[in-house]
């Protein structure tokens, strides 16, 4: 089953995150809790760990570019 990953809001106001990095690349095998990616706000740079366990797959998103939260 897919786990889709969003843009999570890490403070209340939060509206957009930029997408960093992608730790893990497109393919890789990841365990739950494992970190993937790294956003930044306007306040700091966060890594985000995997929501569950299986295979990377399907990258949708670049790098460098801001997105709304909860998306």
């Amino acid at each position: 089953m897919a786990i889709s990953i969003v843009m999570p809001a890490l403070e209340m106001a939060q509206e957009t995150g930029k997408l960093v990095s992608w730790i893990k690349p497109e393919g890789a095998t990841v365990a739950k809790g494992e970190l993937i990616l790294e956003i930044e706000t306007d306040k700091a740079v966060m890594e985000i760990e995997s929501p569950g366990a299986g295979v990377l797959a399907g990258i949708k998103r670049s790098l460098a570019m801001s997105y709304p939260s909860g998306r």
